[in-house]
């Protein structure tokens, strides 16, 4: 009998690392004062609760966003306890569990909106904007689509660039690095210990950063092929309408996404694969950085404690960060 597999993911946090396995969800931070801080919470994704939503394409959105979810949840505990010694060194009291008032929600919710609105204009409506303004690739919606996609993912790749020299971010990078060489010792089923962590390659195929990549370019084909079909009886009025039309079809390019990634992780041993997976790889050069011993001591613990009461014989769907 082939021995089933049980995958693992997670995403770098504040000053640590979260893992996502199977059944339950747990992040390891380090305080300011060297030791360590855990929570674990279980967590089942709707796919496998709901057969119905376990299918190809409709379970990757619904992944995407269920971990967007869980992801912000564990950066913001983990930005809370950095808040906390922030506080502690300046000698300042700390309210542990304070429960936020409404206007602290409400500016919560403000504040992710505007920060929604800017990456809109910044990686949709500025690209569409410059485009349109190509008059020799006029009613051609792949070449406009092309040149829009192109500018998008070059924004993109320009943002992770620029943030990638601020302090806090660097520190962040590095435990996207220890997560990525924790996955990878854990998936070889070798003893989880720093010095067997320290080998392994920071960079791995199923990355979030290769996925935003693959997303980008798989967003190109979807709005070329319907804004083909639409230019046949319709012409978008501005930039704005196109925005709103394509948003429509964001779940279905990242439930495409995310099913080319699996299929890319099953056969990364196939050499026209790992050539295609590549620019992923590269990019993740940005997006991860080498971490030291302590910062894979915390991505270690954070392993273990996520599959600690794992049953060997569950297997979940691969999605790391």
């Amino acid at each position: 009998m082939k021995e089933k597999k049980i995958s693992i993911g997670g995403q770098a946090v504040i000053e640590g690392v979260m893992m996502r396995s199977p059944e339950y969800v747990s992040t390891v931070i380090r305080r300011a004062d060297g030791t360590l801080e855990d929570r674990t919470n279980q967590f089942i994704p709707l796919s496998k609760r709901y057969k119905i939503l376990n299918t190809l394409v409709l379970r990757g959105a619904i992944s995407l966003f269920e971990m967007m979810k869980v992801g912000i949840g564990t950066l913001n505990w983990s930005a809370d306890k950095a808040i906390e010694d922030e506080n502690i060194a300046k000698g300042k009291e700390v309210y542990k569990d304070k429960k936020k008032s409404f206007f602290q929600k409400l500016f919560d919710v403000v504040g992710t909106s505007v920060i929604l609105i800017i990456a809109l204009g910044i990686f949709m409506y500025i690209p569409y904007k410059l485009t349109s303004y190509m008059k020799a690739i006029d009613g051609n919606q792949f070449l406009f689509n092309l040149f829009a996609g192109i500018i998008r993912t070059t924004f993109l790749i320009l943002y992770m660039y620029a943030i990638s020299f601020m302090k806090d971010v660097k520190r962040l990078f590095e435990y996207h690095g220890a997560e990525h060489k924790t996955i990878a010792l854990y998936e070889k089923k070798l003893d989880l210990t720093v010095e067997n962590a320290r080998k392994e390659s920071r960079f791995h195929p199923r990355c979030g950063t290769s996925f935003i990549l693959i997303a980008a370019i798989i967003t190109i084909f979807i709005f070329s092929i319907f804004d083909s079909l639409v230019y046949i009886y319709y012409v978008y009025p501005n930039v704005i309408s196109r925005i709103g039309v394509h948003l429509l079809f964001v779940p279905f390019a990242i439930g495409v996404s995310f099913e080319i990634l699996k299929l890319s992780d099953k056969y990364s041993s196939n050499f026209l694969v790992k050539q295609l997976i590549k620019p992923g790889l590269w990019l993740q050069k940005i997006t991860t950085s080498e971490p030291d011993d302590e910062q894979l001591e915390v991505a270690l613990e954070s392993v273990k404690l996520s599959t600690a009461y794992l049953n060997e014989d569950e297997v979940e769907e691969k999605n790391i960060g």
